[in-house]
C-alpha cells in the first residue's frame, strides 16, 4: 500500500507527529494471531500504525498473520516444516527452491529449530531487492544473521523477551540426559539471537522486566534498549453486561505442553479448590496435550469433567468466553508482558495472576487491581481463586480497577505512537551515521 493510499483510507489519521508518513516493513517469521504473542503483536501494531497515517507492509512466513484493513501482507514462505497435521515432515524433492530450503531441512533433521535463521536470510534477500522502498524495517524477534548489515533501510527490532528464559525453564522440566540434550539442540538458535542482538543499534521491548532480561541474558547494552508497552484492543476487549457469568468458571490462556505457562500448577490448584467449591471448573484457551505433566495431572486428580480446552474460536467468541468467567487466571512462571492479563482486565473480568516476570507490571498491585501469588505455588493459587470466587464485591472492585489500569496504561494506540517515535529516531541515527562516513 502506498502512502497516498493510506492517506485516503477511512482508518488513516494524521501522521503521529506531523511529519511525513513512514513506509514500514514489518517482519514476522511466525504470524499466527491465535497462538503466541508475535502474531497478536503484528496484527494490532500494524493496524494502529496505519491509523496514524503510515504505510505498513507485513512480510511474513507460515503461519501467515491475519491483518486488519489497511496493512498489506507479503508472503515469504518457508517449507512450513512444523505445520499441522504433519509436523517435522520431510519435503518432497520438487519443494526445494534453493540452498536456504536445504539448510532449513538439515537443521530440522539434526534436532534444531531453523526458522529464525532461514527467515532472516530470505528476508535479507527480499529487502535488498527492494532497497529504497521502505523508510524503516521492523523485525519482530527474528534476530537472525541475515538481518545484520544492509537490509535496505534502518533496522529496529522488537524482543518480547529473551528465548533463553524459555530454554532454562524447558531444561529444568526435562527428565533424563537424552531429553536435556534434545532441548539444548532445539534451542541452539538462541546463541545466534544473542550475537545478533548485541550488534543491533536499536532494540524495543514490551516491559521493564524484559528490558532487564535482555541486558542480563543477551548482553545488549542498556542504552540501546527501549520500552514501549503493548496492550489490549479495548474496543474489542470490553465489558458487556448482557453476557451472563457462569458460576465457578475460571478461564486461562495457555499451551498445555509449555512449562513456562504454569498450567500444571493451575490444574493442581483447581483440584484443591474443588474440595471446597465443587462447581469450580477451568476453561483453557489452547490445545489439549494428550500426554505430559498437564495431561497426567488432569487424570491423577480426576478432573476430566472439570477442565475443558477450546481452540480455533473467533475473536468475538473468545472475548465472550472471558466475559463469562468469574475469574481470569494467568499462572505463568514467566511472561515478558502478558497480553492475556491485559485483555482479561480490559473486559472487567477480575484477575488472579502470578508475579512471574513482567506480570506485576501489567496486572498491578495485589489487592488493588488483581490478586497476585508467587509463580509455581499451587496452594497460593488455590487460595486466591477461592477467595475471588467467594466474594462478589471483591470481584466487582478488582474488575473495575483492572479495566481502568489497562485504559490508562496499555493500549495499542499508545504502543503505535511510541513505536513510530523510535522509527524516526532510528532513521535519524542512520542518517547521521551515513553523513559521518561521507566526510
Amino acid at each position: 500500500m502506498t502512502a497516498e493510499a493510506v492517506a485516503t483510507s477511512p482508518f488513516a489519521g494524521p501522521a503521529d507527529d506531523g511529519e511525513r508518513p513512514l513506509r514500514i516493513a514489518l517482519l514476522t517469521y511466525k504470524g499466527n494471531p491465535f497462538c503466541g504473542g508475535q502474531g497478536v503483536y503484528v496484527r494490532h501494531l500494524s493496524r494502529e500504525l496505519v491509523r496514524l497515517g503510515h504505510s505498513v507492509e507485513v512480510i511474513g512466513a507460515q503461519p501467515y498473520p491475519v491483518l486488519d484493513t489497511g496493512a498489506t501482507l507479503t508472503e515469504l514462505p518457508s517449507l512450513d516444516l512444523y505445520r499441522s497435521p504433519d509436523p517435522f515432515r520431510t519435503p518432497k524433492r520438487d519443494e526445494y527452491r534453493d540452498w536456504i530450503d536445504a539448510l532449513e531441512v538439515a537443521t530440522m533433521w539434526t534436532g534444531g529449530f531453523p526458522e529464525p535463521l532461514t527467515f532472516s536470510l530470505r528476508a535479507r534477500r527480499h529487502l535488498r531487492a527492494r532497497a529504497g522502498e521502505f523508510d524503516v524495517v521492523h523485525d519482530n524477534q527474528t534476530l537472525g544473521y541475515g538481518l545484520l548489515g544492509d537490509v535496505g533501510a534502518p533496522l529496529v527490532t522488537t524482543i518480547h523477551h529473551p528465548i533463553t528464559v524459555d530454554r532454562k525453564l524447558d531444561l529444568d522440566a526435562a527428565q533424563g540426559r537424552m531429553k536435556r540434550a534434545s532441548v539444548r539442540r532445539w534451542y541452539a538458535f538462541t546463541r545466534m539471537q544473542g550475537r545478533v542482538a548485541r550488534k543491533l543499534p536499536s532494540v524495543l521491548t514490551v516491559s521493564g522486566s524484559s528490558r532487564q532480561e535482555i541486558a542480563d541474558h543477551l548482553g545488549v547494552r542498556d542504552e540501546r534498549i527501549h520500552v514501549v508497552h503493548i496492550g489490549a484492543d479495548t474496543d474489542l476487549w470490553s465489558p458487556d453486561a448482557s453476557v451472563a457469568e457462569v458460576p465457578g468458571r475460571i478461564v486461562t490462556t495457555s499451551s498445555a505442553d509449555v512449562p513456562l505457562k504454569g498450567l500444571v500448577f493451575l490444574v493442581e490448584a483447581l483440584a484443591k479448590l474443588r474440595t471446597e467449591q465443587p462447581d469450580a471448573h477451568l476453561v483453557v484457551v489452547g490445545k489439549r496435550a494428550e500426554q505430559g505433566p498437564v495431561a497426567r495431572a488432569i487424570e491423577t486428580y480426576g478432573l476430566q469433567d472439570a477442565v475443558r480446552f477450546v481452540k480455533g474460536i473467533t475473536d468475538a467468541e473468545l472475548v465472550d468466553l472471558v466475559r463469562s468467567a468469574e475469574v481470569a487466571c494467568v499462572p505463568s512462571l514467566y511472561e515478558g508482558f502478558s497480553l492475556p492479563a491485559a485483555e482479561a482486565m480490559a473486559t472487567g473480568t477480575p484477575l488472579v495472576a502470578t508475579t512471574g516476570g513482567a506480570i506485576p507490571e501489567v496486572a498491578g498491585p495485589d489487592g488493588e487491581t488483581c490478586l497476585a501469588v508467587p509463580p509455581g505455588d499451587a496452594g497460593a493459587l488455590a487460595a486466591a481463586l477461592g477467595r475471588m470466587l467467594g466474594d462478589p464485591q471483591l470481584r466487582a472492585r478488582l474488575g473495575v480497577a483492572g479495566r481502568e489500569r489497562v485504559l490508562t496504561r496499555f493500549t495499542w494506540a499508545a504502543a503505535a505512537e511510541g513505536t513510530a517515535a523510535h522509527y524516526r529516531a532510528a532513521i535519524e541515527q542512520s542518517r547521521v551515521a551515513r553523513s559521518r562516513r561521507a566526510r
